[in-house]
């Protein structure tokens, strides 16, 4: 199984991103479709089921498959490779992906309330929260790079910054917004 453990590390890989892809899509879907329910009648009826639709089958054709396969050739390439568990960055980065799992399981409540068309969060909160697998992206990155977790303090400092930046950001795109829907 060694000889092909490049091919299971590929493979992971493909699935991680198109994981991810469904996880930074997914929740700008949830953030139209809460702006299609505020829409007056025929656009909303029109717009929530046309987003409704496209969020099923992002979801359960591409992100979840695509985290189950992410998993499942983590898992080959952990028992191909046991030893990494004993390294402390990978201990840290499997904290990261645990929050990972977690953002993924509230995304899939979120899908469900929003598929029965129970709407309880913002536009404003989906754009905050869209932000979330952005930065677990940066901290697993760098530890499966550098291997290193000995300037976790220094990952901290560069993660907390990049929250700062991005939640700027998402306040400079809503004050244009203001101004100019349209933008």
């Amino acid at each position: 199984m060694e000889a092909y453990y490049l091919y299971f590390k590929s493979l992971h890989l493909i699935f991680v991103v198109t994981w991810f892809a469904g996880l930074f899509y997914v929740p700008r879907l949830f953030m139209y479709q809460i702006e299609a329910s505020e829409k007056p009648e025929p656009d909303r009826t029109i717009l929530g089921i046309q987003l409704a639709l496209m969020t099923k089958r992002l979801w359960k054709i591409i992100t979840w498959p695509s985290m189950i396969l992410a998993s499942v050739f983590a898992f080959i390439m952990l028992h191909i490779q046991p030893g990494w568990l004993q390294a402390p960055w990978m201990q840290i980065k499997l904290g990261f992906v645990v929050l990972l799992y977690a953002y993924h399981f509230k995304n899939h409540q979120i899908y469900k309330q929003l598929q029965a068309g129970n709407f309880k969060y913002t536009t404003q909160f989906m754009r905050i929260w869209n932000e979330g697998p952005t930065l677990i992206l940066f901290a697993v990155i760098f530890l499966v790079i550098t291997k290193s977790a000995t300037n976790w303090i220094w990952g901290l400092a560069g993660l907390i910054v990049l929250a700062i930046l991005l939640m700027l950001g998402i306040k400079l795109y809503k004050s244009i917004r203001d101004k100019n829907p349209n933008a």
